[in-house]
């Protein structure tokens, strides 16, 4: 790929590239081999000379400390980009021709030219100076790999640089391990330089995140005869720098989370946890607060002790209501630069308090409860769902998820803000990351305790939550069929029906053939609930009574799991229930044989839900009943419950008494 800028910006560097720029970069495709040297190491130094008018501080540019030196002209470093220097440079770097100096003083320059612009580093990674320099790293002399490694750290600093382009994922983290990175970084952590020390600790926190396989090993490794997490412990004390408490917190908590260090093991819960919890008191910096808040809110998310452990802790609670109140009155702030500080980390304070309390609010009642009477908490919560930052919207998506869990609060104050509102508008139109939460947050207002769900019927759910089933996303579709699920529990026939209608019958047999049991389970609940109470049975029945026994004879006939087949026979239970309806059973012949099957089936969860269709099918007060009774006893049905009447299981004995009864009434 050619390494290019665009038109209006090479235009405007060009006018201003001097002939003594031009003159070095020529040098660079000169034939003589000592010539291209010179003219990388002593035309960058006049170059460099030329745009700082020092020669001593020039001489000092080319040097180890370079990176930390550089200070100039960023037009100047452009003028040598739109030359052609670049690919030029990378050429030389990666000739084997190339002696080893010649390479080093390539790499030197490259690393200069990092630190200028964005548009620097965007012009450097056009040319694929990476792979280049990942290439060098290959070689055996100490001062090219360091000079590449300098350059590298400057471009991945760099905010315009891809994430991706350098180890970040799990399958990386696994090629680290096995490379042996623990055994080689671990002695590094005592280290008589604190940074040393310091970038080892950085290493494990990011090798251990969400690695079991890495956290497990590093629970076992020693150093000096001091096992990791204790050296982790002792580097989490107060008298250390913030730096390597936050650091060492974050390794702990990798390696709870990965279950190598228990939860209630006295390094997390007595000096971990109150470790993060200190990070996030007003005395420390906005971007340490962010970094304690969020790893807290990853420490305890799963664990319901170290939730109610955190939250009485240090008043964390109402600790973390401040983190709303940044930037501060512009009134009260007379000094620029902390006002654009304040203005950089107030979406990343809000973010890690939205978090933290998602997490503190995950399971514990009087935990919500403390959340939300937290002042102005719900309004903050709704401000949060409409804010520009997609993670600020997706962390308050969240702390609304973890307090909707909240039945008391579902009937009181979600009503009192109608949070509906603000949450049936992120759904309209918002990332799947926040779709997913946010349908997640529906499923709970849709519960038939919830004073929403009657305005949130109003509004239009049922077409957007149908329109989720046909999702590509399988968390999306699990929700989209849940809240429908929800939204079916006992409600009026008007609204199972356009529940019935938005789906189609199409729609709802690819969700009965759907791959994962999740999709299926939840749409087997939704016929469950639209199936109940006898007039909306004989109704649907009516209507869609031919496809919905067409899909339970295709699951009973399937290769599912007892919990699927369990849901079906329940289904087949309801419609057996109805007034017209049960006569769809009766009539199809294959249909009772499988109920007969089920009814003698080992498990016993499938036999007793057998035996409720049966039961519905002989109750002796309704119409038709008694030639239903003797239909079903010449299938030899009479037989079966005279054997399950002898069952060892008080359940299914039981039900078996009732049933011959039945036929004796």
């Amino acid at each position: 790929m050619a390494c290019v800028l665009e038109a209006p910006l090479r235009m405007s560097v060009l006018s201003e590239v001097t002939a003594s720029s031009r003159h070095y970069v020529d040098r660079l495709f000169d034939l003589d081999p000592q010539k291209v040297l010179q003219g990388v190491m002593y035309g960058s130094l006049k170059q460099l000379t030329f745009l700082f008018g020092r020669l001593s501080l020039a001489r000092k540019l080319m040097t180890r400390d370079m990176k930390n030196a550089v200070i100039g002209n960023n037009k100047q470093k452009a003028n040598l980009i739109v030359l052609g220097a670049v690919p030029r440079l990378l050429y030389l770097l990666q000739q084997e021709t190339s002696s080893t100096e010649l390479r080093t003083e390539c790499a030197v320059v490259l690393g200069s030219l990092a630190m200028g612009t964005e548009n620097n580093v965007k012009s450097l990674l056009d040319c694929h100076i990476i792979p280049a320099l990942l290439q060098g790293l290959l070689l055996p002399d100490l001062k090219f790999i360091e000079a590449c490694l300098r350059c590298l750290r400057t471009i991945f600093i760099s905010p315009v640089t891809p994430e991706d382009l350098l180890y970040t994922g799990p399958d990386h983290q696994t090629i680290l391990f096995n490379h042996g990175a623990v055994q080689n970084i671990a002695h590094l952590l005592v280290s008589t330089s604190y940074k040393v020390r310091m970038q080892a600790l950085k290493c494990f926190s990011v090798l251990a995140f969400e690695n079991p396989q890495v956290s497990m090993t590093l629970v076992n490794v020693s150093v000096d005869g001091e096992l990791l997490p204790q050296i982790f412990v002792k580097m989490l004390q107060r008298d250390k720098p913030i730096e390597m408490q936050l650091t060492s917190a974050k390794c702990l908590t990798s390696m709870c989370r990965a279950g190598a260090i228990r939860t209630d093991d006295s390094c997390i819960v007595l000096k971990t946890l109150p470790c993060l919890v200190r990070m996030c008191s007003k005395e420390r910096l906005l971007e340490e607060r962010v970094e304690g808040a969020e790893t807290l809110a990853y420490l305890i998310e799963t664990d319901v002790e170290l939730q109610r452990i955190a939250s009485i802790t240090d008043h964390l609670i109402v600790m973390l209501a401040d983190y709303f109140k940044y930037p501060s009155s512009v009134s009260a702030i007379t000094d620029i630069k902390r006002l654009d500080h304040d203005l950089k980390h107030a979406h990343e304070l809000r973010q890690a308090a939205f978090k933290l309390y998602a997490s503190l609010g995950a399971n514990d009642e009087d935990i919500r409860k403390k959340i939300i009477e937290t002042e102005n908490m719900m309004d903050r919560i709704v401000n949060g769902l409409s804010e520009s930052s997609i993670k600020v919207r997706l962390a308050a998506v969240r702390c609304l998820h973890s307090l909707s869990r909240s039945v008391q609060q579902l009937r009181t104050s979600f009503q009192d803000h109608a949070v509906w509102k603000p949450l049936m508008k992120v759904l309209q139109n918002a990332p799947n990351e926040i779709l997913v939460v946010a349908s997640s947050t529906l499923c709970n207002l849709l519960l038939e305790f919830s004073p929403s769900k009657e305005p949130i019927l109003e509004s239009g759910a049922i077409e957007l939550l149908c329109s989720l089933t046909q999702s590509e996303n399988l968390a999306l579709r699990v929700n989209g069929i849940w809240a429908l699920m929800n939204m079916a529990f006992q409600a009026e026939q008007k609204i199972k029906s356009d529940i019935l209608r938005g789906l189609s019958t199409e729609q709802l047999f690819q969700l009965l053939s759907d791959s994962d049991v999740n999709v299926l389970m939840k749409t087997l609940g939704l016929l469950r609930n639209l199936l109940s109470t006898r007039p909306h049975i004989d109704h649907i029945m009516s209507t869609h009574g031919k496809q919905i026994m067409q899909a339970v004879t295709l699951i009973l006939e399937g290769e599912h799991n007892i919990e699927v087949k369990e849901q079906t026979l329940c289904i087949l239970a309801n419609i057996a229930d109805g007034t017209t309806a049960k006569e769809l059973i009766m009539t199809n012949d294959d249909i009772l044989q499988k109920i007969k099957y089920y009814m003698s089936h080992s498990n016993a969860k499938l036999q007793l839900a057998a035996m409720f269709c049966i039961s519905n099918l002989i109750w002796n007060e309704e119409e038709g009943s008694q030639e239903r009774q003797d239909k079903l006893r010449d299938m030899g049905i009479v037989d079966i419950l005279h054997k399950l009447s002898q069952s060892s299981d008080p359940n299914l004995c039981d039900k078996a008494k009732t049933a011959l009864q039945q036929y004796l009434a």
